[in-house]
């Protein structure tokens, strides 16, 4: 694990030569495809160096943040042609990619906590330095403090965990169980505000809006993911507790995921849609978690890959009609069929993996989640309809209304993508694809 991390590390340099843009987003090619050829997949600890570690779950999110971050690069290639500080979004883009890699791939504890909260710093220089409007201060400031709050119980839940078991080392606190709820509490409920579960969602739809392009991928791709990797961590050691507590987190991020929906179905502004229905998903991902079965906690595993991928591609559609439109808004973006034809299909291709069609990862995480919720109880089962229900809804009232209709009068020409753009969606596309035939990886981890 340490030569992946001295790679990226010594990488940072290179971001500061002139006309290094390109450069960079190569290497980082480069390593994600080493990275996947040195493939570490199986459920125990594997590469164990003095600190770092890996097993499927870690391997999984540290080659999506790789993955990612090598498109968000990709993605971003307004802010080197007009020179907004290109160089300095390298380095921070790259910093952030190194917190991830060192959160995803810690063995110990306080180590994950440390850079669990690392990883917010550039996520908010991201926010304020490149972000579209005024509000961007107070999105970056709700971020903060919502998860800074959150996060605080969970520093002192892990040094009790320490002062008791005297390890902080995730293999060995297995052996433990727990049952004490306080502690559950502080445990868990900074993973829950990063997931985010309803109620403590407020922070994500404001960060996605005024975070700039980049900003939305890795939020939506990666610091979602956080959470949910956060909790399948710690609930080996909180399983007496879990099966008390548990039906609470269920029922809210059910009844929440429906709630979401309904509020999906009235966006206007395109980003707000796909950052609410990121909300909507990962409702469903901590439901199937909370359920503590094999099939909720590989079904969540495999629908974080796949949210990870499809998000972050419908992030990438709504900012290359932004670039052209000059406004998120589902009344100009309307008739965008006869305005860019070829981009109609990444548009058909991406929702239509947002809704959990076949062949896409996300229908297996969906099959494996319905499943574990539904054997948890039964009564789930109104719920899961309607989330399924308006999740298809929502996603074709994001494609209908943006490709049909009249194009609005201001727009006076029309435009095709560029090869750049095709290669991001494809990247995003294709890998989400082809993982469902190789899907035992998925779900075999346990």
């Amino acid at each position: 694990m340490l030569k992946f991390l001295l790679m990226t590390i010594f990488m940072t340099p290179l971001c500061f030569l002139q006309k290094s843009f390109w450069m960079v987003q190569n290497f980082l090619f480069l390593i994600s495809f080493l990275f996947i050829f040195n493939n570490f997949i199986s459920n125990y600890w594997m590469n164990i160096s003095y600190f770092l570690g890996s097993d499927l779950l870690s391997y999984g999110l540290i080659l999506l943040s790789f993955w990612i971050c090598v498109l968000m690069i990709m993605a971003s290639e307004g802010i080197y042609r007009v020179n907004n500080y290109s160089n300095f979004f390298l380095f921070v883009v790259l910093f952030l990619l190194i917190m991830l890699f060192l959160t995803f791939s810690s063995s110990n504890l306080f180590l994950f906590y440390l850079f669990f909260e690392s990883s917010l710093i550039p996520t908010l220089f991201l926010i304020l330095g490149w972000g579209y409007q005024p509000e961007r201060l107070q999105a970056g400031l709700y971020l903060l403090f919502y998860t800074l709050l959150a996060s605080l119980p969970l520093l002192v839940g892990i040094f009790y965990l320490k002062n008791n078991t005297n390890t902080m080392n995730l293999f060995l606190l297995n052996d433990y169980s727990f049952y004490y709820s306080l502690f559950y509490m502080s445990m868990i409920m900074a993973f829950l505000v990063k997931m985010p579960m309803f109620l403590v969602h407020l922070w994500l739809p404001k960060a996605h809006v005024e975070a700039p392009v980049a900003g939305s991928m890795i939020l939506a791709g990666i610091l979602l993911k956080l959470g949910g990797y956060g909790l399948v961590r710690v609930f080996p050691f909180l399983t007496l507790s879990g099966l008390n507590f548990n039906y609470w987190w269920v029922s809210v991020s059910l009844v929440g995921g429906v709630l979401v929906s309904l509020v999906c179905l009235r966006q206007t502004d395109l980003k707000a849609l796909i950052a609410y229905s990121s909300v909507a998903h990962m409702g469903i991902v901590l439901g199937g978690l909370m359920t503590m079965t094999y099939w909720g906690m590989s079904g969540s595993f495999t629908l974080m890959i796949a949210h990870g991928l499809c998000s972050s591609g419908l992030f990438c559609l709504a900012n290359i009609s932004y670039e052209r439109m000059g406004s998120r808004s589902l009344l100009i973006n309307k008739g965008l069929l006869n305005f860019m034809p070829s981009m109609a299909l990444w548009w058909f291709l991406l929702c239509s993996s947002n809704m959990a069609a076949p062949p896409t990862l996300n229908l297996l995480g969906e099959i494996s989640l319905l499943n574990s919720i539904v054997s948890w109880s039964w009564v789930s089962m109104l719920c899961l309809s309607l989330l399924s229900f308006f999740s298809a809804a929502y996603t074709l009232y994001l494609y209908s209304y943006s490709q049909h209709g009249k194009v609005f009068s201001g727009t006076y020409s029309f435009s095709l993508g560029f090869n750049r753009e095709y290669l991001v969606l494809f990247l995003h596309w294709f890998p989400l694809n082809l993982l469902i035939l190789k899907s035992e990886t998925c779900i075999f981890w346990l």
